[in-house]
């Protein structure tokens, strides 16, 4: 072959391998409720890669001397792990290494309140909101440039008549901070007053909407939201009530407006159970639920043009208790933390039906109770 030609061959090949993109390891956090007081068997939060074909989870390494890191969340920029504690008053934030997954702690922040169920970030992600289920406030924590916190700038009271349970609804209890599309407000479902509250979020600051909240159906207990990512309408799954409720959200003033309840559960369960998380796949065709009790994910298809549900059926999640649910990255993959059963299941999702099919993988782990991906 001529020189001169086998240089263009080969030049062209390099080019053609530089403009491919680059394929990022994706790595999966997971924490777990640690103490007694939790019935916690877990140890800290485990750092795990991902496998992108088969879904499967190899471990990395466990940070310990954690107290309940019950929810995690990452930075925009996949740089920082953020975690809240279960009947802690502070968040904690970690950096990720772009070489390997681990993590190293950076610092805590005050939230103002006991037991920090979710957090999430504004659209500069320059702050973090932290619903304190314990003490019925939202705190607003500052982000700083090298991922570490500051203490609470700013502690929302939740104000309501409580629900009726006697238990379980003795005052405000936040479960859920969630960010609409355009970033402009929170919504964040109370279960404790059976409400769910609407704030403008500019600058840092928290401000009631003219509407202030959504009254629920008495005793449903609202616990966690999800946007659908291009129509205005909000779901929100009801802890005790087992079921979901669909919004119709007005993106210029953030007012809810109820437009159907569904329950979570099949029609012919008569045990008990509670509804925990609430998820909706990344091109808004499918919602998924999931039942503590009768341990199953409920799915739901959207209806493209109004955005109401329609059960499509359940899926077992092979372990007791699925209190969080989530897909990876790629959205190929769907995972269940069944907290009493201490295992992590994996599912193939068929993206043309929304079905969930296990793969078979099964992470053994105590009282896994959330997972947060990030891809370096």
């Amino acid at each position: 072959m001529d020189p001169t030609r086998r240089a263009m061959l080969i030049g062209a090949a390099a080019f053609a391998a530089a403009a491919q993109p680059t394929r990022r390891t994706v790595y999966a956090y997971v924490g777990c409720y640690t103490t007694p007081q939790r019935r916690g068997r877990g140890d800290g939060i485990h750092v795990y890669r991902m496998d992108p074909q088969t879904g499967a989870f190899m471990h990395v390494e466990r940070v310990g001397d954690l107290m309940n890191p019950a929810f995690l969340i990452t930075s925009r920029d996949q740089r920082f792990l953020y975690s809240v504690h279960g009947d802690g008053t502070y968040a904690t934030s970690f950096s990720i290494s772009k070489e390997t997954g681990s993590l190293t702690k950076l610092n805590q922040g005050a939230t103002g309140g006991p037991n920090g169920v979710h957090l999430a970030f504004d659209e500069s992600g320059k702050f973090l909101v932290v619903a304190n289920y314990g003490g019925g406030t939202v705190a607003v924590l500052p982000v700083k440039p090298d991922g570490s916190l500051g203490d609470y700038v700013q502690l929302a009271e939740l104000k309501g008549q409580p629900g009726p349970h006697k238990v379980e609804q003795t005052s405000s209890h936040p479960h859920d901070v969630v960010l609409d599309p355009s970033k402009r407000f929170v919504i964040i479902p109370d279960k404790g007053l059976d409400r769910v509250h609407v704030f403008r979020f500019e600058g840092g600051k928290l401000t009631p909407t003219e509407q202030g909240s959504v009254v629920s159906r008495a005793g449903s207990a609202p616990r966690h939201a999800a946007f659908h990512p291009t129509l205005p309408v909000c779901f929100v799954l009801n802890e005790i009530g087992s079921s979901v409720t669909t919004y119709h959200f007005d993106p210029a003033t953030g007012a809810l407006k109820p437009a159907q309840i569904l329950p979570s559960l099949p029609p012919d369960f008569t045990g008990d159970s509670t509804g925990a998380e609430i998820v909706i796949s990344a091109d808004g065709r499918f919602v998924y639920a999931s039942n503590r009790g009768h341990d199953s994910i409920a799915n739901f298809a959207v209806d493209g043009k109004a955005g109401l549900l329609r059960s499509t059926g359940w899926v077992a999640t092979q372990g007791k208790s699925p209190r969080f649910i989530c897909f990876d990255p790629s959205q190929r993959f769907f995972y269940a933390t069944n907290e009493m059963g201490d295992n992590i299941v994996s599912f193939r999702v068929d993206k043309s039906t929304g079905k969930l099919t296990p793969t078979g993988q099964v992470i053994q782990q105590g009282s896994p109770v959330t997972i947060a991906f990030a891809a370096t």
